[in-house]
């Protein structure tokens, strides 16, 4: 909660402030600082370790509001007044607590649906600030956001569990019409194909993938309970990219690949207890060379494939320092090859950088 100063210090401060306001400089927006070399093992964190050639390296990581650094940009009595508000307007900071997905805009816009907040957290580096988007339609709130995508406008949709629709925000946050009210039965993964504008949403309770155009249209519906390829076991994430639909098939320790806009699976991982086998899979991203990122939700770890399905390697393993997970949920590699991880029970988002050369033995 907020200290406010009492009555005859506030009219006393506002005075003062308003005597000296031409005194006060135009801050300027705070910075996102990602926090690269923050890592108490230090700033070149790489995977695999030596001796083998580094193919990923610790990028920073995301938790809030401490991730935005204001430069100093004030002095004399300014810089004064400016510690004074901090005294008595100094609260606890805005953090992750349990982000589930993630997603950037290209424009400088980074969007994580966080459950245990029931909200969309925005880091917003433009606008030197983190923002905080609670409600998905008029005054009812979020209440299990998961899978987000970004749509035409610069605004978001947002795939809600809970509330059994897909919310639509505009650029600023404010909540549109949502849409697929009576069509889906649990929504989790999304993603907006942004060549056609399509939605495709998995719903996982229903066991399949339900296209939806921007109106609220149902256009068609993929799979339905199974284990055979193009069957689904309560599917979750999902991502777009080359051209392709990457479908997280969690209860059948699977990825499916789907050219678009329609075309034979391929399956990627297989279900078992050793490194590059699939437990509890959830998240899916794919980089510039094709490499395909899942997260190991049960093992806490990223495992990283080729575009052929053949295991790579991995990054992570339980544990609460650098390069460690805790339950992680999405991923998203955005367009510098930087790998964004939900990591969901450490209430952060981990980032790797990707840095080329992730190619199987022989290639």
């Amino acid at each position: 909660m907020r200290r406010r100063l009492p009555p005859l210090a506030a009219c006393l401060f506002v005075a003062l402030a308003a005597a000296l306001a031409g005194c006060a400089t135009n801050s300027k927006p705070a910075r996102l600082h990602y926090g690269l070399g923050d890592a108490p093992e230090g700033r070149r964190i790489m995977w695999p370790p030596e001796p083998e050639p580094p193919r990923y390296q610790f990028a920073g990581q995301l938790t809030g509001e401490e991730n935005f650094v204001r430069e100093e940009g004030k002095s004399g009595v300014a810089g004064f007044l400016a510690w004074v508000v901090g005294l008595f307007e100094r609260e606890s900071p805005n953090v992750l607590q349990r982000p589930q997905a993630v997603v950037g805009d290209g424009a400088g816009r980074i969007f994580v649906t966080d459950v245990s907040r029931a909200a969309v957290v925005v880091f917003d580096e433009p606008a030197g600030e983190l923002k905080v988007w609670e409600y998905a339609q008029g005054l009812r709130r979020f209440v299990a956001p998961i899978g987000i995508a970004v749509a035409a406008d610069g605004g978001v949709w947002v795939a809600d569990a809970e509330l059994g629709v897909i919310a639509r925000l505009d650029r600023d946050g404010a909540p549109l019409t949502p849409i697929g009210y009576g069509m889906l039965q649990r929504p989790t993964g999304l993603a907006r194909d942004p060549a056609t504008g399509e939605l495709y949403i998995s719903d996982t309770y229903a066991h399949d993938i339900k296209v939806l155009s921007e109106d609220g249209r149902l256009l068609r519906t993929i799979g339905e309970r199974g284990e055979a390829p193009g069957e689904f076991n309560f599917p979750t994430h999902l991502a777009i990219a080359g051209g392709k639909l990457y479908v997280t098939d969690t209860m059948n320790s699977r990825v499916q690949v789907f050219p678009l806009p329609e075309g034979e699976p391929q399956v990627v991982g297989q279900r078992g207890l050793y490194y590059g086998n699939l437990v509890r899979p959830k998240g899916v991203g794919v980089d510039s060379d094709r490499n395909i990122y899942i997260v190991e939700s049960y093992y806490d770890n990223l495992l990283i494939f080729n575009e052929a399905g053949e295991f790579l390697m991995p990054i992570g393993g339980v544990g609460q320092t650098t390069g460690k997970f805790y339950l992680p949920s999405g991923v998203w590699v955005d367009p510098f090859d930087r790998v964004f991880v939900a990591d969901t029970f450490n209430g952060r988002i981990t980032v790797f950088k990707y840095l080329g050369g992730a190619k199987a033995d022989g290639e």
